[in-house]
């Protein structure tokens, strides 16, 4: 394909394109795909690279000629990628590719300098009794989070599988903040939010309090439930039946000799 933009000395420098590239010696050269124009005195020679690795990608020779000359000259020689090349995705730095769940053991992960989720907490006072009642009720934390931050958390946890509109939730009896498994948080989220506390639930969880589940702590059990008592039945056990003394049949009525008496025949009178 020619750029019909493209001078005839530069459009006809395929050869010496190709030869350029031969010089490099890095092989892979194929077919020649076509050639662009760059501006009025350079246009850029392409050919199908070759080369393990690299399928998709395009040599491209930038040849050069000054107005009104014949003569052309190599510019510069570039391994590009094409429109199907295959290529690394953009990078991206590792703080914006971090998600939850990649923590491990053994990492760390400090917040942002400037993190909107946190904001200073107590700052000591320098007189070691004061501080230390701090700590004890609990106002020794450096920082804390702002109200950005336990906004995000509370929108997080709404639209969680444990918040209100989940389908467990949809398919509840009742609601957790009616539960007695159900732990209210401390603070500005006590009103919306808990931990469970059952076991056979969402033990350890945060959940909202129009979260609920099946196994709500007022929960009955449907009458009729649960299987039919029955006794055990053991069919390896041995029956002893009692049989009453053996009866005689007119069957079995013969003589010694094994033969049925005849009953005896009229007597014939005149």
């Amino acid at each position: 394909m020619v750029d019909p933009a493209v001078r005839s000395v530069l459009a006809d420098a395929a050869d010496l394109a190709r030869a350029a590239l031969d010089e490099l010696g890095d092989g892979g050269v194929g077919a020649y795909l076509g050639v662009t124009s760059e501006d009025e005195c350079s246009a850029t020679h392409r050919f199908a690279a070759e080369l393990p690795g690299y399928r998709g990608w395009q040599w491209a020779v930038v040849v050069a000629a000054a107005p009104e000359s014949d003569r052309v000259t190599v510019s510069e020689l570039v391994l590009l990628p094409g429109p199907d090349a295959l290529v690394a995705p953009d990078w991206v730095p590792w703080s914006e590719r971090i998600r939850p769940g990649d923590l491990g053991p053994g990492d760390l992960l400090a917040p942002a300098v400037d993190d909107i989720r946190l904001v200073p907490g107590y700052m000591e006072t320098g007189d070691p009794e004061v501080d230390e009642t701090a700590l004890e009720i609990g106002l020794g934390r450096k920082q804390v989070m702002s109200l950005e931050g336990r906004l995000d958390a509370a929108q997080r946890w709404f639209d969680s599988e444990y918040g209100p509109d989940s389908e467990m939730a949809k398919a509840a009896p009742s609601s957790c903040h009616l539960c007695g498994f159900y732990l209210p948080l401390a603070g500005s989220l006590r009103a919306a939010f808990g931990v469970c506390g059952n076991e056979f639930a969402a033990d350890g969880h945060v959940v909202h309090a129009e979260y609920g589940c099946g196994a709500h702590s007022d929960t009955s059990l449907p009458t009729g439930a649960g299987s039919p008592l029955y006794e055990a039945f053991d069919d390896a056990a041995v029956e002893v039946v009692e049989l009453g003394p053996a009866t005689s049949t007119p069957a079995d009525s013969t003589d010694e000799a094994g033969v049925e008496p005849s009953s005896p025949e009229p007597e014939q009178t005149d």
